[in-house]
Formats: structure tokens, sequence, C-alpha cells
């Protein structure tokens, strides 16, 4: 992430830990001075690096959050390779 700059103001909570020690976290980051989005995405120990991730806005933090509300998940992993869940 050279060149950008960034600062959590929040930190959510992480999703997953990997042998490694990098962590997939959902936190409130603003990039760069810039107004602070919803962000997830892994960071290694010590939040020195960050992989690619996804931003949101606030009102597309609030459309995913009643989408996930409404998502019936199943009591374990799906069967096979990349079906997931069935829209």
């Amino acid at each position: 992430m050279s060149g950008i700059t960034f600062e959590a103001l929040e930190k959510y909570g992480a999703l997953s830990e990997s042998v490694s020690g990098w962590r997939k976290e959902l936190r409130l980051v603003s990039r760069n001075n810039r107004e602070p989005r919803y962000d997830l995405r892994e960071w290694s120990p010590g939040d020195a690096k960050a992989s690619r991730g996804i931003s949101f806005s606030l009102e597309e933090a609030r459309i995913l959050k009643d989408i996930l509300s409404a998502l019936e998940l199943p009591e374990s992993e799906p069967d096979g390779e990349g079906e997931g869940v069935k829209l």
C-alpha cells in the first residue's frame, strides 16, 4: 500500500485468521484523509500490510446488512467446490 496513508478509526471484528497471522477484518478506515468507509480485507500482523479488499459507503453497508440479515445460511458448508449459497 505504498503511497497510500490509512487510519483505522474503528475495528469491528475479525472474520478469520490464517496460520501466518493475517486477519480478515471489518473496519472503518480513512484513506488519504478522505471520508471514512467500511472496509473488509486481510491485514498482516501489526497492520503493516493489507490485501486487496472491498470498501463500502454507509449506504452500501446498510444495504449489505439488510441482505445478510435476510439470508438463510445452511448449518454447514455447502458440498462441492464453488457452489456457494444459491440466490
